[in-house]
This record gives structure tokens, C-alpha cells and sequence, in this order.
């Protein structure tokens, strides 16, 4: 069986260990022959390039009789274990993948395209994989060990990472990457269907009259793709800061502060919370606050943000429907130590949050916004939305390709006067509802 065909078989232990064991052989011969010291002045390009012409001398000189294309695969693993994350490097370069899954040494996923697949790869063992986790989380100066089984950090090219070992995970060392898509603008989601003209009108129109918003939707359905597209709608002129668990916003606005929460150090100290860094927010002169993710006490914070002076902010929360976003919020906001009534968080809630974005992902691994709804409760009454968008699914056919069109009804006649007042048209899709046209508005305000 060629090197080529045994790596391609995944259910077979000891020929990828006799594979894994030729690597070893091969790296081991490679460092032999390297100047380290020389290594450390190059380029990342310029070392690989190395690597790999001496490793190709090596394998010329006395390596096993291989066809071309088995000695390049041969030659690239070998470096992509002595420079990389070996198997997980062609994976890395694939930009069709969002999310690699490794669950234990001899199990990899991956996600494309919204679908999960399990591909034909494993490290040769346990330690193999143990080592390209060390690599990894060494990087931004972390360590993982019994003593600190779960790792949750972000690497300098910006993918997030998460590593649970054993005793923790009971089917051996886990780690997940996550890539962070590129940044879509919101025609480009309107080309994959994740909304239509009519929807990126009125979401325009909400953002630049400072309406607050919530993006929610479970995981993986596209939030923070969505928050980054919404934010392009931002006047550059206006003072925007983020705040992340993991930096993944990439705002294209000149006037951005960037802010990052820290987990504690080895020693359990020095970590700042989501919460600690919305609070120095207000100290910062912010125009806007943009958090990329609500799961805590910090959601009080930001919505009393959100009611006394900065319009215009968004957020993402995890909840499945528009209804349960704002429970959730009023769920997250009684984490805070600040002793209020949990009845009186409605009082907060509704006058903070004007409009909830909600996501979906679909089962041909489509992400749409399903409904776009406005906060119509006032002070300390039940929640009530009223819905200006939504997506008709059709029935689901053979190819199982998600089919449908999106609705759009009546906007409340108070929001449609704070459109007005701010400049912004009314999209054509959406009436009035009341029986109130826009003629009588403008009339009504002189």
C-alpha cells in the first residue's frame, strides 16, 4: 500500500503508526542537519523553503523509494510537524473550513459550509496530538495540564481555541479551532440569502437612528458575522468600542477601540471580566458599544448603557427565538451582584432594547434571520414584540435545500415616527400600522 492510500485510510491503526513513526524518523534527521541558530534569523517562508530542501536531500539520500507526489506529502508533513500543527496544518490552509474538531488522537471533524464531516486523518498517537496542543497554547503563553485541563484562548492569527484533557474529557485530549469567517458586507449576505433589500433597508434605517439592537440565534448561526455586517452602517465619524470575549469584529470605521476580556493567570489573578471592560466603556466617551457577546452580570451594565445616552449600541445574546432574547437578557442581568428586583430588570429591558434580529441556522446549513421584531412593552409589563420580518420556510424536498421568502408587516406607528424624526425613509415593503401613512406623520410633527 503507497504512503499516499495509507493516509487516506482512516480506520486502519497501524499503518498511521508506521506513517507517524517515518515522520518522527524524518524530523529527528531534520534537526540533525539544521543550524538552529540560523533558523531562528529567517522569514517563516524562508525557513520552511529551508526545511524543505534539506529534507529533500535527505530523503534523495537515503529515504525509502517513493513516487513524486509521496515524497512532496512525505516532505510537507514532516515539516508541518517540526513548524506547525502537523496533520491540522493543511486544514489551517483550507479556507473552506470554519471549525476543526479533534476528539482524541484518532477522530477529526470538520465544518464546511455549515455541514459537519468526519475526515480521514489522525495523529499517530496520543502524545502526538498532546504535543501539537502544547504548541498551540504555548503560543499565547498558556499551559495546559492536569493541574489546568480547559484552555479557552485566542491565537495571533485570530482563530479561537479551546483544549480539554483528560481527566475532563473521558475520550482523550479535544481540541477545537474555530476560524472566524472573513468579513461579509451585507449585500454579500443578501447574495447567500440571509436576508433581503427591504430587511437591509430597515435595518439600515435602524442603526443610523440609534435604535439599539440585539442579534440573537444559537451557535453557529451567524451573530457575529451578522454584528460585523450591521456595523458598517456606523457613521465613520462616531467614537464605536468593542468589546469580545475573543476579538473577532473587524470594524472598517477609522474611530474603533478594540477590547478584549483576560482569564486569570496561572496563579488565578489578573483576570478582567466582559463586565469590568463595559464598565470603563462609559468612562471611555463612547458614541457607540458594541459587545460582542452578553453571558453574564455585564448584561445590566449594558443595558443601563444602552437607556441613559448610548443609542445606538448592539449586542449578541444566545436564545432560539426573538421572545426568549429578551428573557434571556433579563435572566443574564440578574447574574450581576447589584441587588435588583427581577421584575423590575423588565423596566430595564424595555426601555433599553428597541429591536431583536433572530437567527437561524437551517438544515441544508443555510444561516438566515428569521424575524426581525420591535420592543413594544412598556416599563415593568410582560414582554411583548411585534414582528416586521420573517422567513416562510417552504416544505422541505429531496435535495433538502431550504426554500421560502421572507414577509414583511406593518412597523409600529411610534417607530415609524422615530424614523422619521431621524431622517430615515421608510422602506417600501412596510406599511404603517394603525392605517397611519407617513403623509399623516409628517403632518402630526409639523
Amino acid at each position: 500500500m503507497s504512503l499516499r492510500s495509507r493516509l487516506a485510510t482512516p480506520d486502519d491503526g497501524r499503518t498511521a503508526r508506521e506513517d507517524g513513526h517515518l515522520v518522527a524518523v524524518y524530523r529527528a534527521k531534520l534537526l540533525e542537519e539544521i543550524d538552529l541558530a540560523e533558523m531562528s534569523g529567517l522569514a517563516a517562508t524562508e525557513r520552511r523553503t529551508r526545511l524543505e530542501r534539506v529534507l529533500g536531500h535527505l530523503i534523495g539520500r537515503e529515504g525509502p523509494v517513493l513516487s513524486s507526489a509521496e515524497r512532496s506529502q512525505l516532505i510537507r508533513r514532516v515539516v508541518d510537524e517540526a513548524l506547525g500543527l502537523g496533520v491540522l496544518e493543511p486544514l489551517l490552509a483550507d479556507a473552506s473550513i470554519t471549525e476543526i474538531m479533534v476528539n482524541g488522537p484518532d477522530s477529526i471533524f470538520v465544518e464546511r459550509a455549515g455541514r459537519v464531516e468526519q475526515l480521514p486523518l489522525r495523529f499517530a498517537s496520543t502524545e502526538q496530538l498532546m504535543q501539537t496542543i502544547e504548541r498551540i497554547v504555548s503560543t499565547v503563553n498558556r499551559r495546559v495540564d492536569e493541574s489546568t485541563p480547559m484552555v479557552d484562548a485566542r491565537l495571533p492569527t485570530g482563530e479561537r481555541v479551546n483544549v480539554v484533557i483528560p481527566p475532563l474529557s473521558l475520550t482523550g485530549p479535544t481540541l477545537t479551532i474555530r476560524r472566524f469567517p472573513r468579513a461579509y458586507t451585507l449585500q454579500e449576505l443578501i447574495g447567500l440569502g440571509s436576508l433581503d433589500e427591504q430587511m437591509l433597508m430597515l435595518l439600515a434605517a435602524f442603526v443610523r437612528a440609534r435604535f439599539n439592537v440585539i442579534v440573537s440565534g444559537g451557535t453557529g448561526t451567524g451573530k457575529t458575522t451578522l454584528l460585523n455586517a450591521l456595523s458598517e452602517l456606523i457613521p465613520d465619524r462616531e467614537r464605536i468600542i468593542t468589546i469580545e470575549d475573543s476579538a473577532e469584529l473587524q470594524l472598517q470605521q477609522e474611530h474603533v477601540i478594540r477590547l478584549e476580556s483576560r482569564p486569570p493567570n496561572v496563579e488565578g489573578k489578573g483576570r478582567i471580566t466582559i463586565r469590568d471592560l463595559v464598565r470603563n466603556s462609559l468612562r471611555m466617551r463612547p458614541d457607540r458599544i458594541i459587545v460582542g457577546e452578553v453571558r453574564g452580570g455585564e448584561t445590566l451594565d449594558m443595558l443601563q448603557a444602552m437607556s441613559t445616552g448610548h443609542d445606538g449600541s448592539l449586542a449578541t445574546v444566545h436564545a432560539n427565538s426573538a421572545e426568549d432574547a429578551l428573557m434571556r437578557l433579563q435572566t443574564l442581568g440578574s447574574m450581576s451582584e447589584v441587588m435588583i428586583p427581577f421584575e423590575a430588570l423588565k423596566d430595564q429591558i424595555n426601555s433599553a432594547v428597541d429591536v431583536v434580529v433572530q437567527l437561524a441556522r437551517h438544515a441544508d446549513g443555510s444561516r438566515k434571520i428569521v424575524e426581525i421584531a420591535l420592543v413594544v412593552s412598556h416599563g415593568r409589563e410582560q414582554f411583548r414584540i411585534a414582528t416586521v420580518s420573517r422567513f416562510a420556510a417552504d416544505p422541505l424536498t429531496g435535495d433538502r435545500v431550504v426554500r421560502g421568502r421572507y414577509e414583511h408587516l406593518p412597523l409600529p406607528r411610534r417607530v415609524v415616527e422615530k424614523l422619521y424624526v431621524a431622517g430615515e425613509p421608510l422602506p417600501p415593503a412596510y406599511g404603517v400600522a394603525d392605517a397611519l401613512d407617513v403623509r399623516n406623520i409628517r403632518q402630526a410633527l409639523g
